[in-house]
């Protein structure tokens, strides 16, 4: 029997060269996941070099290696300068990344709801002991609250007829399956498109019920005050709501990107991006890994 893959990391060489990882260095992944990023961070320190790893993901947390310079930290990244507090090393980190995407095992698990691929609970929590699930939400959130979220995190064009369906589909026993999600919301999407679309209805939820955008918005605005100066900032994207996010905060140290400047004109952002646009994986990494083909890594640095 072939082994389930947990994870593979994406854009792995290019984040380790993008935090410019030195023997020494107090390093932050926020987004331990299968550890790929992590494993291979802390292999290249030593001495007093340490590497924290966070994730909200208990089953992430037991799975985690060990290393000497290596502490996982059980948490949602949105709460990054508590630990950084807690560890006495606010101010005085070398690197942070952190990988928006998420795990294969997270998709490939049934259980945890968050594919169309296979039948599974409605589910969607990273975290499991959260208290609501995306069977909760499509239960109680009224037409214009459905719209909403299909239309700005789904950007789906049938937002509102997709809507009314979901909460049509109450009258005649709810909907807490993926599948019949997905048989829903197939009514709703261009058939060529089938597959994409699916996909973007359940990011829209997967975003709602963790609060995805929220918490990356807190942790960017926490990196600044983490980061020690020439510290550097890499980010690891998949869609183009966070990318926009991750790209106004490195150019300008605010959600919105608009630029500060004092009075003689220069810019008072707090970051200094390291290339004007993106990295992204070559064909020969799509190839092995046809995941990675959204993946967008964004290096700053804390002047």
């Amino acid at each position: 029997m072939t082994q389930e893959v947990y994870h593979i990391p994406a854009l792995l060489p290019q984040s380790l060269e993008a935090l410019d990882v030195r023997p020494g260095g107090i390093y932050i992944d926020a987004t331990l996941g299968g550890g790929g990023h992590s494993s291979a961070i802390a292999a290249l320190l030593s001495g007093d070099g340490h590497l924290y790893s966070i994730d909200q993901d208990s089953e992430a947390i037991a799975r985690a290696f060990s290393h000497p310079c290596f502490t996982p930290v059980h948490g949602n990244f949105r709460f990054l300068e508590n630990y950084t507090d807690y560890f006495g090393i606010t101010g005085k980190v070398d690197g942070i990344l952190a990988d928006l995407g998420v795990s294969f095992h997270h998709f490939d698990d049934a259980s945890r709801g968050f594919s169309f691929r296979a039948d599974g609970p409605l589910d969607m929590r990273m975290n499991p002991r959260a208290t609501r699930t995306a069977a909760d939400i499509v239960a109680t959130a009224d037409v214009d609250e459905l719209t909403s979220m299909f239309k700005i995190y789904g950007e789906l064009k049938q937002a509102r007829k997709l809507a009314a369906a979901l909460v049509a589909a109450r009258d005649k026993g709810g909907v807490t399956t993926t599948a019949q999600l997905a048989e829903i919301a197939s009514r709703f999407v261009n058939p060529a498109r089938e597959k994409k679309e699916l996909a973007q209805v359940f990011q829209a939820l997967r975003i709602v019920v963790n609060g995805e955008m929220e918490a990356l918005e807190a942790f960017l605005r926490q990196c600044v005050s983490v980061l020690k100066p020439g510290g550097r900032l890499a980010v690891i994207t998949y869609h183009s709501l966070e990318d926009r996010m991750v790209k106004n905060f490195m150019r300008s140290g605010r959600i919105d990107g608009e630029v500060e400047k004092d009075l003689f004109g220069r810019s008072s952002s707090p970051l200094k991006q390291l290339s004007s646009k993106p990295i992204v994986p070559d064909d020969a990494e799509i190839e092995a890994n046809p995941r990675s083909r959204s993946a967008k890594l964004r290096v700053a640095e804390k002047l």
